[in-house]
């Protein structure tokens, strides 16, 4: 481990993982506080990882950073639900996969990146949540009159 600079990388990840894990407990998600600092946490983790094992054997790092994405994909898969109203979960999952991009940028020491990610991420959870509402509600009315206009009279 290389000291402090792992140890800051870590810490950053727990605390930007900590930032939308938050929002998405208090939105009553089922991937809340903890799940996303463990995802955040723990691609920061095989990001070191790989950086280390990339310096000790001169070659790529890049191998495991794509297995990071898969797994997290396949965590992702795991959140989305199918049911007769429509599909679940789509935003909880792709929160995962970006809460591990963000562990990943941590791992390999881009903060400012990892910052601004995080940043980005809570105007869209909390910020384009607002501006959902009123265009879902309005979607909603339309097809529901389109389906009452195209019913069969008797």
């Amino acid at each position: 481990m290389n000291w402090p600079e792992d140890a800051i990388s870590i810490g950053i990840a727990v605390v930007l993982g900590t930032a939308i894990g938050l929002e998405r407990e208090f939105s009553g998600k089922s991937a809340g506080l903890r799940t996303n600092v463990l995802i955040c946490l723990g691609a920061a983790v095989f990001t070191i990882i790989s950086k280390q094992m990339g310096m000790d054997t001169n070659t790529t790092t890049t191998r495991i950073s794509a297995q990071i994405v898969t797994g997290v994909g396949f965590l992702g898969a795991g959140a989305i639900i199918r049911d007769r109203g429509g599909v679940l979960g789509l935003t909880t999952a792709a929160t995962i996969w970006l809460v591990a991009s963000i562990g990943m940028a941590c791992g390999a020491g881009y903060y400012r990146l990892a910052g601004v990610a995080t940043l980005g991420a809570i105007i869209v959870l909390l910020g384009l949540r607002q501006i959902e509402r009123p265009i879902s509600k309005r979607a909603k009315k339309r097809l529901s009159k389109k389906f009452s206009d195209e019913s069969p009279s008797d």
